[in-house]
């Protein structure tokens, strides 16, 4: 089985004047895209990965794409903060690591319902006020909401 899959991550109240984006690639053959600069509303991007598995075989299953990182069973996305993100006069170079923990449940339920997209939502701010960087802690996971009008 391969399909598509679309996803969503919603970066909330991330601290204004920020750039952040989504890192498609890996190593030094990286882009940025869907660079957006926070204000005081929260910060949206999409993408799709491919999946990969059987569920009667695969304990998960395994994502793909350009957008997908790290070994299997432990895959992730990047959103790029600051510098990382092309701001050149940034004070921040940092990177946000949002877990791809997708469960063959979760794309059973996607497959049922398709007005709906499996979406997270992340902060944007750590408790320092500044960019929330490193791997998103606690994680609340992923979840089905309406496609067009979020949660």
């Amino acid at each position: 089985m391969l399909q598509e899959l679309p996803l969503r991550i919603v970066l909330v109240k991330p601290p204004m004047g920020v750039d952040f984006g989504l890192q498609q690639g890996s190593g030094h053959t990286y882009q940025t895209i869907q660079t957006q600069r926070s204000t005081t509303h929260d910060l949206v991007f999409s993408f799709t990965v491919r999946v990969k598995g059987e569920a009667s075989t695969d304990p998960l299953p395994t994502l793909l794409g350009p957008f997908v990182q790290g070994p299997p069973g432990g895959r992730f996305v990047y959103l790029d903060i600051g510098t990382a993100a092309g701001q050149h006069d940034s004070e921040w170079s940092r990177r946000l690591k949002v877990p791809l923990s997708i469960t063959w449940h979760l794309l059973e339920q996607a497959a049922l319902n398709p007005d709906q997209i499996l979406e997270t939502q992340v902060p944007g701010t750590g408790r320092d006020g500044t960019p929330t960087c490193g791997t998103v802690k606690p994680f609340a996971g992923w979840q089905l909401v309406n496609q067009f009008g979020g949660s």
